[in-house]
């Protein structure tokens, strides 16, 4: 059997050789064919393939019929977020609750329809019988987006109607994941600390009256505790994640597969699916140890000259993954500021002092101030280049002691509420599935029987 596998793998290493060359399509012919790659053209404009009033995200306004960059702007249902998360209380912890119901229904909730929602959520917080013994401790994964996404996936199984695409049967599918998502997630996490890591494996059952940012840190943790402080963070956190227009790869994704007609299950799925992948998702993560190797290598965080001396090895891929990219620097919409980053800002600061973790943020600030201005100097920008949520995301769930492991799912469980409204806005609109063209530039061929091929 190991010679096979053996053989297998060279055979698989020749056949991939022969896929990269069919494959391979001359990035010229993007050029002359005005192919918008990526769905994006040359300056960064999203190719325009929607219509939603979910949300708004912009980073220019048109004055004297010329775009002009602004700093940028994130609208929910019209309101901007900025003046959504100041005029929160402090107190107030249920502000992913608040937001979700907006982006649902279109309005922000009296204290009345907040409450009752609170406790529509609060009844879907449950996870059918067994299913945490027969889908998540039964085959832990060490990937916990695999994990969430199989979890998702098995639920159609639980569910007595699951392929009613109806407006109010896809509500309550969404109401239920975006109530069941911390659950999913933390127990997935649980498991795999246990299977993996040899660690104990402590299951909490949700508490009725927490909120979702509060009923994280209480599964989580093992001895169920945090701090207000700690709560209103995270809440923030998903406030700031849980949508971001219907052009990202993950929401695109769910305004795709629902237009198909498929179940809200393998909707999400997908939606999971992309988010999971490092260009989307994963970036945080990329940020925090692109940041722990930058402490390896700089002995004065404060020294601007040392700090940037770095940055211009990583521009040069000759430090940390050698990808020639500042993670966390830059944005697809964003030019002089990431709405999203600024808002953020002010809490990660109560936080470092609350946690001690000055030093850290200062070397955060440092690239934060210096890090446009490299970029903008060594590479061709076609806009500008600011400090984007990951820069500071991965850091704050380090500050609160969240696993790295999660670090990606609890972004999907603000996203999915994002996702639902974008999934209830293609439903009810289901008229048109998408199918966006593709031009093809191989040459036509004569076919040849098999007895006269010779091997390319």
């Amino acid at each position: 059997m190991p010679n096979s596998n053996k053989k297998i793998n060279a055979e698989l290493i020749d056949l991939s050789g022969k896929t990269i060359e069919a494959s391979y399509i001359d990035p010229n012919l993007y050029k002359e064919y005005d192919v918008k790659r990526g769905l994006r053209d040359i300056n960064g404009e999203g190719v325009l393939v929607g219509i939603t009033n979910i949300s708004e995200v912009n980073s220019r306004r048109l004055i004297d019929g010329k775009k002009v960059p602004i700093d940028g702007e994130l609208f929910y249902r019209g309101y901007n977020i900025k003046d959504i998360i100041k005029n929160q209380p402090f107190d107030f912890h249920f502000g992913f609750e608040d937001c979700a119901y907006l982006l649902l229904f279109g309005s922000l909730p009296s204290k009345k329809q907040l409450d009752e929602f609170c406790d529509i959520l609060a009844g879907y917080r449950t996870l059918p019988k067994n299913f945490v013994r027969d889908v998540i401790l039964k085959k832990p994964s060490r990937d916990m987006m695999n994990s969430l996404s199989r979890s998702v996936l098995s639920l159609y199984s639980y569910d007595d109607n699951p392929d009613d695409t109806s407006e109010v049967n896809c509500l309550r599918q969404c109401l239920s994941l975006i109530a069941m998502f911390p659950l999913l997630s933390v127990y997935g996490y649980n498991s795999y600390r246990y299977y993996w890591k040899g660690e104990s494996l402590i299951i909490h059952p949700p508490k009725k009256n927490y909120s979702t940012a509060e009923n994280i840190l209480h599964c989580l943790r093992d001895d169920s505790s945090f701090t207000p402080l700690e709560a209103k963070l995270l809440d923030v956190a998903l406030i700031l994640h849980m949508e971001h227009g219907g052009g990202n790869n993950s929401t695109f994704t769910t305004h795709l597969i629902s237009s198909s007609g498929s179940d809200t299950y393998s909707v999400i799925a997908a939606a999971l699916g992309s988010l999971k992948g490092p260009r989307h998702g994963g970036a945080n993560i990329k940020v925090m140890n692109m940041m722990a190797d930058i402490r390896e290598h700089v002995t004065d965080y404060t020294d601007e000259e040392e700090v940037g001396a770095y940055l211009k090895k990583l521009l040069h891929k000759e430090a940390f993954d050698n990808a020639g990219l500042i993670y966390g620097i830059g944005h697809a919409i964003y030019s002089l500021s990431d709405p999203r980053a600024i808002t953020f800002k002010g809490f990660v600061e109560e936080m470092v002092h609350a946690k001690g973790y000055e030093k850290e943020y200062s070397l955060y600030q440092t690239v934060e101030r210096i890090a446009p201005k490299i970029i903008s100097s060594e590479r061709k920008v076609y806009k500008g280049v600011c400090p984007n949520i990951d820069f500071y995301s991965g850091f704050v769930y380090h500050m609160l002691g969240l696993p790295v492991e999660l670090f990606t799912p609890i972004f999907a469980i603000a996203r999915i509420a994002g996702w639902a409204a974008h999934r209830m806005e293609e439903v009810c609109h289901h008229d048109k599935i998408m199918r966006p063209a593709y031009m093809t530039v191989a040459p036509h061929r004569e076919y040849i029987p098999l007895s006269l091929r010779k091997e390319q």
